[in-house]
């Protein structure tokens, strides 16, 4: 057996079939094929959770506690296999504690870097802190004063007797020098007169500092007599604290946690470290301020448990003048003050909100009062995170929060440079050498347009993903398995080659990468390349090819045949001309904008392309879809800013179909999402055996109880607690994992009970249902667009984003006229609908973008207008209109560098975009490069 290599035996992972596969160490590995067709059962689900199973079995049981330990994969046999890491997609942050410079740890250092060499500054005057030693004094004196007559003195709180002891026998008292023997015997603090001298480069002058600097405890002054000539009195304080004289202000002494906001020592005591306080917001209160009072204006007292607040409200607002009939806009300030302040008469919002407060500590009321709060900045910090005494000390004119504010690609530039001695440059070479390792890899995944305060939880997967990626070039590890996951999605295709070498890097120090990707630069950069397939689903599971790059390109598989541009996904015959309809967006300036203006063709497909940060997210989702959704008032969001939009007459309304999960039980799944269910339980109920003993279609769901398994509740596994060790999920031993008791489960229907119905795939479905047109029309769709692979009753917590966003895709198209599905379909469909997608071939196939293209061209043709945000050039190919961003990411962004069709950004100079789909063109017009 060679060592080598990466020998699998017997998967059986999901829908793998028995296979056996080889795969060579220190390679860089792409596993490819149609979506369902096992890559990522293969990838994460057996190769990375078998190296991460035997990895956390190796170390103690005190240690696994900390760790999350994946199942066993079912695989007869793997050998030679590394310890693993998976960098995917998915960003798990929830909190806002962590950002950008927490995850990749550069924060760390910076705060490590601050409490060596930062400089502090008097918070009130501005002026910078001297912080002073006795070398330092020493030449402060013989720069500026040689020459001139001095007199050396510290405070003390020391007694006069005391004094005398240690050889002292003058004070400094009203600018002048007072003998002991004129002093009462308990004097209070006084400056005492150590030596009287002229400044010279003596051994006498450093002599007097250094006793002076020890008998006043690091503080010392020296007054400045001046010469017989020009006699003057000036006072030089000098001092080990950090202390303003002029302000009378001591800022603590700078070490690592004073500049953490997770931390008390460092955390602004306002906010608490996070940045901004929660708010409760007049407009989330009030959404609709055109409704009058008896109408509902006030929607928390809209909810049936709190309508008691609103007949009080009404019953006794004319005591104070104020009628409940007028639209709440036509209020005058001090009646709306009042609705908030509350009176005798009757009880105000603000008294709602704090009697909620009380209750807090119920879930179901934190999660309610949430919906009418934002967050506001924080007016004590500035949104800094800090306490002002962290934000004194600065490193060449920035503190560390304005520091983290900056794109990464100007930080880097602020340390090339910084303006530090060179005493302190080597004191802190290594700490240097890190930050600029950890800066130049993210800078090398592309992501130089992000900050390093920058909200972890607001991160895409994408960049997540690269975040990840950069952390382990950052630490050089060899001997390691890297599972990732698509890590171009995000990525214009600039920056795929990037990517691809990094991968290289990575297994050149001894690793190897495995890569799930659909990307055309990422296989062909590859080493070696496993498709799976044919199929997806029941008809996937299996090695379609294994080998080279060289060999693959010479087959025959799907892949392989897109590659080779046998198979294309080809641009439409004639771009659509847009009508004189036009949404209109003006002045948009939130996050990068850089006040963009731009209008939207209607009833036409428009990609908006450019690269990472470019500002494509902003615009589309963060301004227009949120103006657009306030002005339809299908949700209260906040735009970023902009100045005006029109057009929005022409549509009916605007929905944004992202890639966020249909559900977050595992009880939602593709059959109750689309309502297809309902359906299946109607027609289990209608069985003969059904109607003898009464059970309704109720009686079919696994949500509520009848006949469903009472002991799993119809999850089809219980949870044991294993204290010491992760939970174990096990079948449930009362139902076998079916779900449902066995009254329910002898019910046939086509020759299956509900549960086998809910484990058969939406290909196995349509042949099952051929006469039933609410459920066949519905599958066809699923099938068209890519997802027959799907069980009916998979888990929505198992869907993919793409899987969920195409799924979304599919509820707008059914979400029609009954008759949507018929030959009059195209005439049927919703018109007038603005639908914006981000980035929806995530995780496709070509063949997968091919269908899913087919669908939204059938969207436009029935009056719709599809907005996307992508990279993918086969779908920027397909469009009618281009908005291209950029031209770079991060603050040199922000702008439109080309509007108009594919065929005119070709010829654009300035445009990346521009640049690659003219390859692309030209590649695709070539054809076949082995023919």
């Amino acid at each position: 057996m060679s060592y080598k290599e990466l020998i699998i035996e017997g998967a059986r992972q999901n829908n793998l079939k028995n296979i056996n596969l080889k795969l060579p160490h220190n390679k860089v590995i792409t596993i490819t094929g149609v979506s369902g067709s096992g890559k990522s059962s293969l990838a994460f689900d057996t190769v990375f959770a078998e190296g991460q199973w035997r990895f956390i079995e190796s170390l103690s049981t005190y240690a696994r506690l900390f760790l999350e330990k994946l199942d066993r994969p079912d695989v007869d046999a793997i050998h030679n296999i590394r310890p693993a890491i998976a960098l995917e997609q998915r960003n798990p942050v929830r909190g806002s504690r962590s950002t950008v410079g927490t995850l990749t740890e550069l924060y760390d250092l910076l705060r490590l870097l601050y409490s060596k060499i930062s400089k502090p500054f008097c918070p009130l005057c501005g002026e910078e802190i001297k912080i002073w030693d006795p070398s330092h004094v020493i030449s402060e004196l013989i720069e500026k004063y040689r020459g001139e007559k001095a007199i050396i003195v510290f405070e003390t709180r020391d007694q006069i007797d005391e004094l005398k002891k240690r050889g002292f026998y003058r004070a400094w008292i009203d600018n002048e020098v007072v003998d002991f023997s004129s002093l009462v015997t308990n004097q209070p603090l006084m400056d005492i007169v150590l030596d009287r001298l002229v400044i010279k480069d003596e051994p006498r002058l450093s002599d007097s500092i250094e006793m002076a600097w020890k008998e006043g405890e690091g503080k010392m002054k020296v007054i400045i007599v001046g010469t017989s000539q020009t006699p003057q009195f000036k006072v030089c304080v000098f001092s080990s604290d950090n202390t303003c004289e002029k302000c009378n202000i001591e800022l603590p002494k700078p070490y690592p946690l004073l500049f953490s906001f997770n931390h008390p020592v460092g955390a602004c005591e306002y906010c608490k470290g996070f940045g901004n306080i929660l708010k409760y917001d007049e407009d989330l209160i009030l959404p609709d301020k055109s409704l009058s009072l008896s109408k509902g204006a006030i929607d928390p007292w809209n909810k049936p448990a709190y309508r008691w607040w609103r007949k009080q409200l009404i019953k006794n607002a004319d005591k104070e003048g104020i009628d409940t009939n007028m639209p709440y806009y036509e209020l005058t300030e001090n009646q709306k003050a009042l609705l908030f302040e509350g009176c005798s008469s009757f009880y105000g919002i603000n008294d709602f909100f704090n009697e909620m407060e009380s209750r807090r500590y119920k879930l179901h009321i934190r999660v309610f009062i949430s919906r009418y709060r934002r967050p506001v900045t924080c007016s004590q910090c500035s949104g800094k995170r800090l306490k002002k005494e962290s934000l004194a000390y600065k490193l060449s004119g920035l503190d560390i929060a304005e520091l983290c504010r900056i794109p990464l690609s100007e930080i880097i530039k602020f340390f090339e440079n910084m303006d530090i001695s060179l005493f302190q440059r080597d004191m802190t070479k290594e700490l240097l050498r890190q930050i600029d390792f950890k800066l130049g890899f993210l800078k090398r995944v592309g992501l130089n347009y992000l900050s390093l305060s920058r909200d972890g939880r607001t991160l895409s997967g994408g960049e997540y993903q690269r975040v990840n990626l950069s952390n382990q070039l950052a630490s050089f590890l060899t001997g390691t398995l890297y599972v990732l996951d698509e890590p171009t999605v995000g990525l214009h295709a600039k920056d795929t080659k990037v990517i691809a070498d990094i991968m290289s890097e990575l297994s050149k120090l001894g690793n190897t990468v495995i890569v799930v990707e659909h990307d055309r630069g990422i296989i062909e950069s590859a080493d070696w390349i496993v498709e799976m397939g044919p199929g997806g689903g029941h008809k996937g599971g299996e090695i379609v090819f294994s080998g080279n790059k060289d060999e693959f390109l010479q087959t025959d598989t799907l892949t392989a045949r897109y590659l080779n541009r046998i198979n294309k996904i080809e641009a439409p015959f004639e771009r659509r001309r847009s009508s004189d309809k036009k949404l209109s967006l003006y002045g948009a300036s939130g996050n990068n904008l850089k006040y963009v203006d731009f209008e939207i063709p209607l009833q036409t497909m428009i990609t908006v392309t450019g690269v990472s940060g470019s500002g494509k997210s902003s615009l589309v989702v963060e301004t227009l879809y949120r103006a657009l959704a306030r002005e339809y008032k299908s949700e209260h969001v906040f735009p970023l800013p902009y100045k005006k939009i029109s057009g929005s007459q022409y549509l009916q309304g605007v929905k944004l179909i992202d890639q966020t999960p249909i559900g977050r039980s595992p009880r939602s799944n593709p059959v109750t999402y689309l309502k297809i269910f309902d359906v299946i339980r109607k027609l289990f109920s209608e069985q003969s055996e059904a109607k003898a003993y009464g059970y309704n279609p109720g009686f079919f769901s696994f949500n509520v109880s009848g006949g469903r398994c009472e002991t799993c509740k119809g999850a089809g596994y219980q949870r044991m607690e294993m204290y010491f060790f992760e939970d174990l999920y096990i079948k449930c031993e009362v139902c076998g994992g079916k779900r449902y008791r066995q009254e329910a489960l002898r019910v046939t229907c086509r020759g299956k009970n509900i549960n086998e119905i809910l484990n058969t795939t939406v290909d196995e479905a349509i042949d099952l249902f051929p006469d039933i047109t609410k459920i066949k029309n519905k599958l066809l769709l699923m099938k068209e667009i890519g997802l027959g692979y799907l069980r009916l009753g998979q888990p929505a917590t198992t869907l993919s984003g793409g899987e969920a966003q195409r799924l979304k895709i599919c509820d707008e198209m059914i979400n029609t006229p009954s008759s949507v599905f018929n030959k009059e379909r195209r005439k049927e469909i919703k018109k007038g609908f603005l639908y914006i997608l981000d980035e929806p071939t995530v995780g496709l196939h070509f063949s997968d973008v091919k269908a899913l293209l087919d669908i939204l061209q059938r969207l436009v043709a029935s009056g719709n207008t599809v907005l996307i945000i992508e990279h993918n050039l086969d779908v920027i190919k397909a469009s009618d209109w281009i908005i291209d961003l950029g031209p770079e990411g991060g603050d040199s962004g922000g702008k439109i560098v080309f509007e108009g069709t594919p065929e005119d950004i070709i010829k654009s100079k300035d445009s990346y975009t521009g640049k690659y789909l003219r390859n692309y063109f030209i590649e695709s017009l070539v054809g076949n490069r082995y023919n």
